[in-house]
């Protein structure tokens, strides 16, 4: 395990499922980690259960949020020496069914939230010896999503945004990467499991076999595992990983 005392980590959707796992396994390793999201009880919950947390209500779809955010974050907690950009929605519609508003909604999520995350970071992290992007992309992002072309799309454009960035910054203190999971045992799976359900008249069962038939070696990932990527991801010996997309996904693709 890394040593990751006195580094400020910040994490995105850090109340729930993957973010949660992450900033638990940050702040065993010893880092300050803010953790945000837009349900003050749920980061407060999580940061009362684990120390080390510290809770930050932020919306990644507001500009001015997010920079206000991680404005608080670093004058309580000093750098970020490590941004997971992590909070993302995940829902399908067919092309054809799709208006512009629902686009609009998966984009500003999915892609610009972690464009405003990556943006507010950097700004920060010229001041640490080192430094590490993360931001949690998918399996959809590297192959596409049956069912889902606008949360495939966003995806595809944050892996993208970190190797842009992973070249733009090539021999410098900081590295980035993309950690791109399958189907995750979290609660997006289970309302998932609803939507598919109630969509396409499966029963509930037969909605989340579908999923976890899509992983290849059919099960749904824990979150742990995903955690155990990014802490990797962080360690002094994983400085030479830059610009990679990290698949969690059972095999190949």
């Amino acid at each position: 395990m890394p040593d990751l005392s006195g580094q400020h980590a910040i994490v995105t959707g850090g109340g729930s499922g993957i973010g949660l796992a992450i900033a638990q396994a940050l702040a065993g390793a010893g880092a300050e980690v803010t953790i945000t999201g837009r349900r003050k009880q749920a980061l407060q919950d999580a940061a009362d259960a684990t120390p080390g947390l510290h809770p930050l209500v932020m919306d990644v779809t507001d500009e001015a949020a997010v920079v206000d955010g991680f404005a608080q974050a670093v004058a309580a907690r000093g750098p970020i020496a490590i941004c997971v950009a992590n909070a993302g929605i995940a829902e399908g519609r067919s092309l054809h069914k799709m208006d512009l508003a629902f686009w609009r909604k998966i984009l500003a999520t999915n892609l610009d939230g972690v464009f405003l995350t990556l943006r507010e970071a950097l700004k920060t992290m010229r001041d640490v010896p080192a430094g590490r992007v993360i931001a949690i992309s998918s399996i959809a992002g590297v192959r596409g999503l049956r069912g889902a072309p606008a949360y495939s799309a966003s995806k595809h454009g944050v892996i993208g945004l970190i190797r842009g960035l992973s070249e733009d910054y090539m021999g410098g203190h900081i590295t980035f990467n993309a950690i791109c999971p399958g189907y995750v045992d979290t609660d997006i799976v289970t309302r998932n499991t609803a939507e598919i359900s109630e969509r396409t008249g499966m029963g509930e069962d037969e909605a989340r076999q579908t999923m976890i038939r899509a992983n290849r070696h059919k099960r749904l990932m824990e979150v742990s595992e995903i955690a155990a990527a990014a802490l990797w991801l962080c360690d002094s010996a994983s400085k030479s990983v830059n610009g990679q997309c990290i698949e969690i996904s059972g095999g190949q693709t």
